[in-house]
């Protein structure tokens, strides 16, 4: 149902299985390296302890696969950009089917933040939302708080004549909290007029 592989301008977007990605390499990323915690500061999920912890997450993704509820991606620059085929950070996009709707997520690596990689991933991972799956709505989100996010949400939500929805207090159950998270929603029909301009 989902594209294994999603090619952009600047990166690839590659499906993350046991078959495809080293656990030991996305481990890398989701443990306590010197940026982890800044990285996971407004996540809904901790930093990998284990190798095993990183091994499970590549499961769940396998089993989101396989039962249609989600695409997880590892996100990996292209020849040209700094840091050719390392793991940037990981993505995701996860339908409602119910709903006609999908959300968003990304975890970038600190080192390639600010490079744009969020908004050319959404173009990938909106075309798949509508063009391939039908879906009538994005959603993307942020917890309160998360100015870096905030702004690059902005940009893509802007581009597509997406809105901003408001705040949703009390939300996300997080490990020692509950956040409240920002809303932005892109619907078909605006994804559609932009991409026609």
């Amino acid at each position: 149902m989902f594209p294994e592989r999603i090619e952009t301008d600047r990166l690839s977007l590659e499906r993350i299985s046991h078959d495809s990605v080293d656990v030991f390499d996305l481990h890398e990323l989701y443990s306590n390296g010197d940026d982890t915690e800044e990285m996971f500061e407004y996540w809904d999920s901790s930093p990998h302890k284990t190798v095993k912890e990183t091994y499970d997450y590549v499961d769940e993704a396998e089993r989101l696969w396989d039962e249609g509820e989600g695409a997880k991606y590892v996100i990996r620059p292209k020849e040209g950009e700094d840091g050719t085929g390392v793991i940037a950070g990981t993505t995701g996009l996860y339908p409602d089917w119910e709903k006609r709707s999908a959300n968003l997520g990304i975890l970038l690596d600190k080192q390639f933040w600010g490079r744009g990689y969020s908004g050319e991933r959404v173009d990938a991972l909106l075309s798949v939302a509508f063009d391939r799956l039908g879906l009538e709505l994005v959603v993307a989100a942020h917890i309160d708080g998360n100015e870096k996010s905030r702004r690059a949400i902005n940009k893509y939500v802007e581009r597509y004549g997406g809105q901003y929805e408001g705040l949703l207090r009390n939300w996300l159950s997080l490990s020692d909290t509950v956040a409240d998270v920002h809303r932005y929603t892109i619907s078909r029909e605006e994804y559609l007029e932009a991409i026609e301009r």
